[in-house]
């Protein structure tokens, strides 16, 4: 069995849960199933996480959202660089075929570039969406692409409406191009397996205060580090993947030894929140839609409390930390094995 994957470049959380679905189908499909990855997201997170027999293949499959740092959006640049790409859409989705047909590619899954279900389609292939939003509901509320890409909107559309099947994660929106062949299946997340107490003594990390992880993924923000390490009411915890590959350890298991994590919500940093039960201060990030969905369902599944961006950026964290520490944690706790039921829904449909 071959399976083709399409993974967004847009941030680190489309590659980091795409790799966890590769991870399920290496445990539980056939022996020769062969993994074909199609993305713009960096090789080191792959090289770091995914399965070593994958065969990644660098190219732009979306343009996502345009960054001008973790909290900030340029709309009128996202929209002119999806002009750009949608401008010759059909070539793309014809040469995207050719190499589907040319890997011998059972099944499509994609997350969640348009690009991934038109060409299946058009090399007559089921293609599988595995995603919490899709990309015409986030460009929904920007007037730019009225202006500057009037033809992107119904490009993705259509391609969507080409989905033989649509595996909605937690926390969604969007979806209508998908309406008749969409399923809700659990977070597909990163859980740290390794013992809690034995990753903080691996990292020196303290005891005698709430230990804090600032984590701002692939675009980053301009923080006052140095300030905040001196802290006296917390201590602050670098994401240093160097120490990280030292002790043998992985993001998650960092998310899992710290009390509290301090982000901008997106799909990622709070599954894997969830999964390793880590409380989360939260700030605000742009006109992104998503962000709207995540603060009014997170409560229901998370320790989280909002801090202002002025607070944010200016370091006064300490008493934002101090008050999410005194709340009880919800009841709720979701399902997070989304990988193992994708996988199962992947491996069915490339059987037919």
């Amino acid at each position: 069995m071959i399976v083709a994957f399409y993974i967004s470049g847009h941030g680190l959380g489309h590659a980091s849960r795409a790799i966890e679905l590769m991870h399920a189908l290496a445990s539980t499909a056939p022996g020769d199933t062969r993994i074909v990855v199609r993305t713009s997201a960096p090789r080191w997170i792959f090289d770091r996480t995914a399965p070593s027999s994958i065969d990644l293949q660098p190219i732009e499959v979306d343009t996502g959202i345009v960054q001008i740092d973790s909290i900030r959006i340029d709309e009128a640049e996202t929209a002119r660089q999806a002009a750009r790409f949608y401008r010759d859409f059909d070539r793309r989705v014809e040469d995207e075929a050719a190499v589907l047909r040319e890997v011998g590619a059972d099944v499509v899954v994609g997350d969640i570039p348009p690009l991934a279900f038109a060409a299946a389609a058009r090399a007559k292939l089921p293609s599988v969406a595995v995603s919490n939003f899709t990309w015409d509901w986030i460009y929904s509320v920007y007037d730019s692409f009225e202006r500057e890409a009037p033809h992107a909107m119904p490009a993705i559309r259509r391609a969507y409406s080409c989905a033989s099947l649509a595996l909605r994660l937690p926390m969604h929106g969007g979806f209508e191009p998908m309406t008749t062949v969409t399923r809700d299946i659990p977070f597909i997340v990163r859980r740290s397996t390794r013992d809690r107490r034995d990753t903080r003594r691996r990292l020196r990390i303290a005891d005698d205060r709430p230990a804090v992880l600032p984590s701002f993924g692939a675009y980053g923000l301009d923080l006052p580090y140095d300030e905040l390490a001196r802290s006296d009411r917390f201590g602050m915890v670098r994401g240093d993947f160097a120490q990280l590959d030292e002790h043998d350890l992985h993001y998650q298991d960092l998310v899992a030894a710290v009390d509290v994590v301090v982000s901008k919500p997106g799909y990622g940093i709070v599954s894997e929140s969830v999964a390793n039960e880590t409380a989360l201060l939260y700030t605000s990030r742009g006109r992104f839609v998503e962000y709207d969905v995540f603060a009014r369902e997170m409560p229901r599944v998370l320790r989280c409390r909002y801090i202002g961006q002025n607070d944010l950026l200016a370091g006064r964290w300490a008493d934002a930390i101090d008050a999410l520490l005194e709340q009880h944690a919800p009841v709720e706790r979701p399902p997070i094995d989304g990988a193992a039921v994708a996988a199962r829904y992947v491996i069915q449909l490339a059987r037919r």
